[in-house]
């Protein structure tokens, strides 16, 4: 290869389309836009979901249920994760967040039952499945609500 045989990468240039400059530039005058209309003006344009004042679809549908904004949202560890800990360690959730098991506490971390455990660890949690719980207390560990 030599300096005069240097070439950009395929599809890396790409050319901005400069709209209104002139008629050759094959969006000239109105700029792509058309003639008259509620889109050809500035600012112009319907807002998100409008429908040329049909009733919108969003208000069509029926609506059901609730968001309840009480609700408490748990991060969710399983047991098979647990045994990465030495034996006898103590498992909080801020040990939790800083080994990257959990990104976010949210309201408190739960324990579930899924994996089993092998290792004995007193695990402090918010909340523990009763299939958890069991499996703590098997492997010779005890479990602290907090």
């Amino acid at each position: 290869m030599k300096l005069h045989e240097l070439k950009p990468a395929e599809g890396s240039r790409q050319v901005r389309n400069r709209v209104g400059r002139g008629s050759s530039s094959g969006n000239g005058k109105t700029s792509g836009r058309g003639q008259k209309g509620q889109k050809s003006r500035s600012g112009g344009g319907v807002r998100l979901g409008f429908e040329g004042g049909q009733t919108p679809l969003f208000r069509r549908l029926p609506k059901r249920g609730f968001t309840n904004i009480n609700r408490k949202d748990y991060a969710v560890v399983n047991l098979d994760v647990l045994n990465r800990f030495e034996d006898g360690a103590e498992v909080t959730p801020t040990i939790l967040m800083e080994a990257g098991i959990v990104k976010d506490a949210k309201s408190g971390i739960k324990v579930l039952g899924n994996g089993e455990l092998s290792k004995k660890l007193t695990v402090k949690a918010a909340k523990f499945s009763k299939s958890a719980q069991s499996a703590i207390e098997a492997a010779g560990g005890t479990i602290e609500v907090i």
